[in-house]
Order: structure tokens, then sequence, then C-alpha cells
């Protein structure tokens, strides 16, 4: 069995430790497809579901939403925590919390499509709620011992970006897959224009196939490395007060690029909040696209993911992760911003027509590049910042630096998916409204709102990079002095 153990040195970690192959880190990054197609579902379908198919005001959704991600940041820390300091010797650190996700995240994911019919609006809220909140902790106890691994499996610089790269690409074939299903298979629109998105009895099938692959990349990710864990980093047993382990932690946290990386992250997640929730009203109702033009630009952003995930290692190496990320930020967002400005400005092709849909089809490849590049350098950052604070503190503390950033971006993409609501309410946007029966009005003044509140969001999150302060000299600096303190006989 294993136990808590609260700490303030780390055990050295085994000299011998095999280089990952390439089948590990693959089978390791694909962990990312069950996170992805759980993160994607829920951003792109479930207020359009819960709204345009069940019933529910926009507001009472987006409000649930809302808790379930408060409620999520703040289990961050405590699982953080704990995988930080858990003692098995067979399972390890992170091990236990992985293997123990994999059946109940599935249930709830299946269940929140599923909802009771003739349920009251105040049930069916509460309904959601329940599930959302499961969804939201089985997830937790995936996501985050996972992303903490990454640190402990190799500490090489260029190495690390290479797995995520990986990982990204996993989830972006995962994610953009599912939805290709989604759309072409459990929720196809059939030629008379019934079915589709807005139609109930498709979202039983797409929530079983979705649960069903977030089980087993569950599985195979924490299966792959199982082998792995005799070579990680064990902490051992000391007794320590509530008020240590909080000066600890905030020992943990006083860390100026990790400070401005959640800073930065969470202005860019109260923009994803936003797009995220709004992204099936724009390509539905402002875009006017049918299901198939949105199954070839999910195709399109397969084709982004393999060209981000390409470049992104190439390019770090070239022009470091900072000045990278800080610039590929930026063209993102006028990518993602611009076609939006122009259609509100009178001058995109008109709805319906051939030019219109291939403009946002290379678009779609542009922006999605770039953002997937400038994902993986953030979390590349991320990553180096744990020998930058094990370096100040003594400790390794992968599991707390992923759940106190997560927290934050977390709090913050739960007030990105609230404001989606409240602008869809302060716009009157119609309930039940085909794609044709919009007025133009609604849909303008949907683009007025949206544009102005996402470039103030994403303006921030790029300034904020500036002082971000670990370079590869840095990180070499600092695995020089962990190596001698650990020749040294230190902890």
């Amino acid at each position: 069995m294993g136990e808590i153990a609260a700490v303030t040195t780390q055990t050295d970690a085994p000299q011998a430790v095999p280089p990952l192959r390439l089948h590990t880190k693959a089978l390791y990054a694909s962990g990312a497809v069950a996170n992805v197609i759980k993160q994607r579902g829920i951003s792109t379908f479930l207020l359009l579901f819960y709204n345009q198919v069940v019933g529910l005001p926009p507001q009472m959704v987006s409000t649930a939403i809302f808790i379930a991600l408060i409620f999520d940041a703040f289990i961050d820390p405590t699982i953080g925590q704990i995988s930080d300091n858990w003692r098995s010797k067979s399972l390890g650190r992170r091990h236990p919390f992985m293997y123990a996700a994999a059946i109940p995240v599935s249930i709830a994911f299946f269940l929140i499509w599923n909802p009771p019919q003739g349920w009251s609006h105040e049930a069916l809220w509460v309904y959601m709620l329940v599930c959302l909140l499961a969804i939201r902790l089985f997830d937790t106890f995936f996501e985050l011992p996972s992303a903490a691994l990454l640190p402990e499996l190799t500490r090489d610089y260029n190495e690390r970006t290479f797995i995520i790269s990986i990982r990204s690409l996993c989830g972006v074939i995962g994610g953009l897959g599912m939805t290709v299903l989604a759309y072409q298979v459990f929720l196809k629109e059939n030629p008379d224009g019934t079915g589709g998105v807005l139609a109930r009895e498709g979202y039983f099938g797409y929530a079983l196939c979705a649960a069903a692959l977030i089980f087993t990349f569950i599985l195979v990710s924490a299966g792959a490395t199982h082998g792995r864990i005799k070579y990680l980093t064990q902490a051992p047993t000391r007794k320590i007060t509530f008020v240590g382990m909080a000066r600890e932690v905030g020992a943990t946290l006083n860390n100026r690029s990790f400070i401005v990386l959640t800073i930065s992250g969470m202005f860019l997640y109260m923009a994803l909040g936003i797009r995220g929730a709004l992204e099936l009203y724009f390509s539905l109702y402002f875009w006017g696209f049918n299901q198939g033009q949105l199954t070839l630009l999910a195709t399109a952003g397969i084709i982004a993911s393999f060209v981000g995930v390409s470049l992104a290692p190439v390019l770090a190496k070239r022009f470091g992760k900072k000045r990278l990320s800080m610039t590929t930020f930026t063209l993102a967002v006028v990518t993602g911003l611009g076609p939006i400005l122009l259609r509100v400005l009178g001058y995109m092709p008109p709805n319906g027509t051939d030019l219109l849909f291939w403009i946002m089809f290379v678009d779609v490849i542009i922006n999605g590049a770039l953002s997937i590049i400038n994902g993986i350098m953030l979390s590349s950052m991320i990553a180096d910042v744990v020998e930058d604070s094990e370096v100040k503190t003594g400790r390794r503390s992968e599991g707390l630096l992923n759940s106190a950033d997560n927290l934050f971006k977390k709090i913050v993409s739960g007030v990105g998916v609230l404001v989606s609501g409240i602008v869809l309410t302060t716009i009157a946007f119609p309930q039940g409204a085909e794609r044709t029966e919009v007025p133009a009005e609604v849909l303008r003044n949907l683009g007025l709102m949206y544009v102005p509140i996402q470039s103030g969001f994403y303006a921030v999150a790029i300034l904020c990079l500036i002082l971000y302060g670990i370079d590869q000299k840095k990180h070499e600096e600092n695995l020089a002095t962990l190596a001698a303190r650990q020749g040294a006989g230190g902890g």
C-alpha cells in the first residue's frame, strides 16, 4: 500500500538509467488522446448540447461549467502534493493515481451526454454539475501525475520538447479524430437537414465511443511507463507539520519564471475558455458551415498538427523556447481573430461560397500550426522550471508546480466559459435556432464583442512572457549545480 510522506528532501534516483526508447515516448504521449477527447468534447459540444438540444438557458450551462472548473482548480494542488509525496514500492508516486482514474472518468464522461428526459431545468442542471465534477476529479487523477512524469522521464532540454511535441500530436489527432467521428458518424447530418449536432439521439454512440477511447488510452499511457517506475524519484518518509508543508509549498512556487508563466497562462486560458465555448456557434451560425465542411476543417487541424509538431523542435533549437513562443503566439492571435474582424468590417466573402471555406481552411492550418508550436513551447518551459525550483529549494516538486499552474488556468478558463454565457445572453442569441435563422445583427454583435475581449486577454498573456528567465544555458547551469550537489552527497 502507498502512504503519504511529507518531505523536505528527495532521495537520489538510481544512477544507471537506460535511455527512453521511442515506443515508450510515443505510448506515454498517447495519454494526451484521453485528455483531449475529454477536453474537446466538453469545450466544443457541452454548451451547445445542454443549451440547444437539452434546452437549458446558456447562463445555467456556463455557470455549471464554471463551478466545475473552480472545483477542479482547487483539487489539482491537493492531488499534486499527494502524488509528489506518495510512497509505493511497486507503483511509485504517479502510477497509482493514473490507474485509478480510468474507470470512473470514462463512466462520468458517458453519463454527461445521456441526461434523463422529462426532468426540470434545475434537476438537469444538478445532474450535469455532478457529472462534470466527477469528470474533473478523476481526470485530474490521470492528467496531473502523467504530466508530472515528464521532468522525471528526461532532464534533457531538447528531448523534453520532442516528447511534448509527440504528446501534442497525439492529442490533436485524437481530439480532432473524435470530432470527425462525431460529425460524420455519430452526429452526422442527414441530406434533408435533420440529425447533426442539434439532434439528441446521436450523442449516445458518441459518448460510448469517446468513453471507451478515454479508458483505453489512460491504461496504455500508464502501462507504457510502468517499467520506468524503478528509475523514478521516490519520496522519503519524514514527518513535518502543516505549517512546515505550507512553507515548502510557498518556497516552491516563489519562482519568477513560474509566476510569469502562470500569469500568462491565466490570460491565455480565459481566452481559450471563451473560444472553446463559442467555437460551434461561430462555425454553424457566424460562418454558416455544414457538418461536412466542419469535418474538412477538422482535417485541416490534423494537417496543422503535423506541421506544428514537425517544426517545433527544430525552431526551438534555432530560436530558443521563449522567443519562439512569443512570436508564434502573436501570429496565432492575428490569424485566429483576423477573419472574424474582417467579416465584421465587411471584407470576407459571403457565407456559402467556396472562397470563404477555402480561406478558412488555409487559416485553420496556419493558425493551428502556430498554436501547437506555442503550446509545445509553453509546456516545455514549465518543465524546465522543475530544476530551477529544485536548485533553490532542494526538492523536486513536479506535481505541485503542474497543479499550481493548472489551478489558476482552470479558474480563469471557467471565467472564460462564464463570459461566453453572458455574451450569448447579452446579444439575445436565439435558442433552438437553425443555422440560417439567426439575425445578421446578432451575429455581428457576437463578433464585435468577441474580438476586443479576446485581443485584450491574448495581449497580456504575450507580454508576460518577456519576464521568463530560463534559456538552454540557464537550464544546463541548473543541471550542473544539481549534479555537483549529488556528487557532494547533497539532497
